[in-house]
């Protein structure tokens, strides 16, 4: 893990399209600003584990002979 100190106002660049900014700092909470293309997701750690955990149920669930079949 890359580990950054950056205050108000300053970013970090991930890759060519990709810009993290430091809006505000209260406390003990920071405010960040994602730029990124619409084509890559970003998501809160705890909801992408939801998401994760979903998706892992979902294909326990799965009838793998009804799906061949519908293929």
């Amino acid at each position: 893990m890359l580990a950054l100190s950056r205050k108000q106002g300053e970013s970090i660049v991930i890759g060519n399209n990709i810009e993290i900014t430091v809006l505000e700092v209260k406390g003990d909470q920071v405010k960040l600003g994602i730029a990124a293309p619409k084509s890559v997701p970003v998501y809160r750690q705890e909801i992408y584990a939801q998401i994760k955990e979903a998706n892992r149920e979902t294909v326990a669930t799965l009838d793998m002979e009804s799906l061949k079949k519908l293929l």
